[in-house]
């Protein structure tokens, strides 16, 4: 495997960059290497995908232990306090669309808005669990569907 693939594949799995800068760097990769797109896009989406399990994992579990270490604990309440405002933003605004508006939220292709996101604030806020998954794979899959038209060039045809 190339290093800029493994590159983006650590993107991919990153908070923030997430598949909207992964996917774009590993399409780029298939590009050079005439390596098929369609591959390397799922190779992505599916990564992107399995991170859900691993965040809800941590949360869970992990994050327990974590809060006992004191920078984790400063850092993670100082997260939470401006994230905060988000959640709430968000439950006020979308609570009566449900599930539908966590996909939609982490379908938009923007920083910040991913399936990261998207677990913490179906976990912040004790969302059903089964239907949180599903509802963030949806929207991780728009987004990435998006992003590989963006790349490709396709999107800027239409706007």
């Amino acid at each position: 495997m190339d290093l800029k693939l493994i590159y983006a594949l650590i993107l991919t799995v990153m908070p923030v960059t997430e598949l909207r800068v992964g996917l774009p760097v590993a399409i780029s990769y298939a590009l050079e290497k005439n390596i098929p797109v369609v591959f390397i896009f799922f190779l992505v989406l599916l990564l992107n995908i399995l991170v859900i399990f691993f965040i809800f994992y941590f949360l869970d579990h992990l994050h327990k232990l974590f809060m006992n270490i004191k920078i984790y604990k400063k850092l993670f309440e100082l997260y939470l306090k401006k994230f905060q405002k988000k959640v709430d933003k968000f439950e006020k605004k979308y609570k009566a669309k449900g599930f539908f508006a966590l996909c939609l939220f982490v379908a938009v292709p923007l920083p910040g808005t991913g399936a990261w996101t998207g677990c913490l604030v179906s976990w912040l806020l004790d969302l059903d669990r089964k239907k949180s998954i599903l509802a963030i794979a949806s929207g991780v899959t728009i987004a990435g569907i998006l992003i590989l038209l963006g790349t490709l060039g396709v999107v800027s045809l239409f706007f």
